[in-house]
């Protein structure tokens, strides 16, 4: 018998592990609910409700193929060794199949699982599915991880060039086991069930998962590279939910986008190229996890930023967090994020930039409480948006260069629809006031609307004497294209 471990690779198609193990003989699918250790990570309620409205779905789908999903908790990872040991004895499991992950904390619980299960005589298959290409297959001539996004790019569509990644075939129905599926629960405590409006944006399932891919793909990859930088439009897939829990997968999306650009990822379409680099940053992130693990520790990508002074200022991170800064492209984009669980990619650097240079807060603030919300949470991700935003990761924004939200306000959302929508207490304030009601009606602006809670220039001066204050500036800049 073959237990497929499933994590964060919620689907039946093109699941790796998944026609593995269903390839050897009869299979059954586990997954282990760890709360103890989302708490730790900063799992956000919505996606652990995502997760379990997804694993429901697979359940029926699995059912379906005559795979039974049972359900086990190890309530930190510690204890996932014991518990699946136990599950393998209970079922006489030969092997066990999982799909690669690749933060500090899955790659030391993979290590231990696979050792208690070798100690008694059980294989573990783990397969590279989550990413296109293994971390430690696309390096530098001289052997290390690149740092450099343009650079890792390029060598990724070398390896394309060579050989595109294919799609797994998806398992036939096997005879019946005579071993019933566990209910999914519908919540674990700790992880208050989000309001309807939340999940009815984000429905669960394959179906829906791949519905969008092909919708994006049909209608609207075209547009991508023209409008993915404008928040009142619909310019992105709304992808991202799904590939974080791994319910499509990076191939299915490469495959798609290719199919609608017969077959180019370097020339052709430009919004297809877009989204393929897009693809290709994900991957990028994920091997950084993997060849510089200190970012997996809450550790800054370039060490000498360590030292800067940044500023403990309660009551501005908490203004940042409720959506109060009086600045409203940064209200407006924190009310989408509180709302809807996900934020536009554009004001997910802006609001970034702002907590980390104009309020001089440390990125790793901004981090945390984006986990805690998000819907499509992920540390590889998460952890390089933010340090690119805040001048301390790889290829980062020059520290000099710091996006001003007002300009970038009236360069993205030139009308003030996306402002409008999220601050309804604005809409009365013409295209021009909206983006900075304060310069608009004296010291005050709206009388619903709190003033600006720092001077945007004062702040971005305070914050270039923090980093050029810094004691090695030497590495610096040397990676900005």
């Amino acid at each position: 018998m073959q237990l497929i471990w499933l994590r964060s690779d919620l689907r039946q198609h093109d699941n790796t592990a998944l026609a593995a193990a269903a390839e050897r003989g009869p299979s059954v699918a586990v997954y282990l609910l760890s709360p103890q250790q989302w708490q730790e990570h900063d799992d956000a309620p919505c996606k652990i409700d995502f997760w379990l409205r997804n694993l429901h779905e697979l359940s029926k789908s699995l059912g379906d193929l005559n795979i039974p999903l049972l359900i086990r908790t190890a309530p930190h990872w510690d204890q996932a060794p014991a518990v699946l040991l136990e599950l393998c004895r209970q079922l006489k499991i030969e092997a066990v199949h999982v799909n690669e992950e690749y933060g500090i904390n899955e790659s030391r619980r993979d290590a231990a699982v696979a050792k208690a299960l070798q100690a008694e005589g059980i294989t573990f298959h783990s397969y590279l599915d989550q990413l296109l290409f293994k971390p430690g297959s696309v390096l530098t001539r001289t052997g290390t991880y690149f740092q450099v996004f343009s650079q890792f790019r390029k060598v990724c569509y070398e390896h394309l060039h060579r050989s595109m990644p294919s799609l797994k075939q998806a398992p036939g129905k096997q005879s019946a086991l005579n071993i019933a599926s566990d209910p999914v629960p519908e919540a674990i405590e700790g992880f208050p069930t989000p309001g309807a409006s939340l999940r009815a944006l984000w429905p669960a399932g394959e179906t829906e998962a791949r519905r969008r891919l092909d919708t994006f793909a049909d209608a609207q990859i075209d547009y991508y590279k023209s409008e993915r930088d404008f928040p009142a439009k619909p310019g992105t897939s709304q992808l991202s939910p799904y590939l974080a829990a791994g319910v499509i997968s990076p191939r299915q999306c490469l495959h798609a986008a290719l199919q609608s650009n017969q077959g180019e990822f370097e020339s052709g379409k430009v919004g297809a190229i877009t989204w393929i680099n897009e693809l290709l940053w994900r991957e990028f992130y994920k091997h950084i996890l993997v060849g510089y693990p200190r970012v997996s520790r809450h550790r800054a990508f370039r060490p000498e930023t360590e030292d800067l002074a940044w500023r403990n200022a309660p009551e501005d991170l908490a203004a940042w967090q409720e959506a109060r800064t009086g600045l409203p492209i940064i209200d407006a984009a924190m009310r989408q994020l509180l709302e809807t669980g996900w934020m536009h990619n554009r004001l997910r650097m802006v609001v970034a930039m702002f907590l980390t240079k104009n309020l001089l807060i440390d990125w790793r603030e901004g981090e945390r409480f984006f986990m805690r919300h998000l819907i499509d949470g992920d540390l590889a991700a998460n952890n390089g948006g933010w340090q690119w935003s805040a001048s301390t990761g790889t290829d980062s924004a020059p520290y000099f260069r710091i996006f001003n939200p007002v300009s970038q306000s009236e360069k993205f959302d030139s009308e003030g629809l996306f402002i409008k929508h999220w601050l309804p207490e604005l809409a009365g304030l013409n295209k021009k006031d909206v983006h900075n009601p304060a310069s608009a009606g004296g010291l005050f602006g709206v009388a619903d609307y709190p003033p600006p809670i720092v001077n945007l220039s004062t702040s971005r001066e305070r914050a270039l004497a923090a980093f050029k204050n810094l004691p090695s500036r030497s590495s610096q800049g040397e990676s900005d294209e």
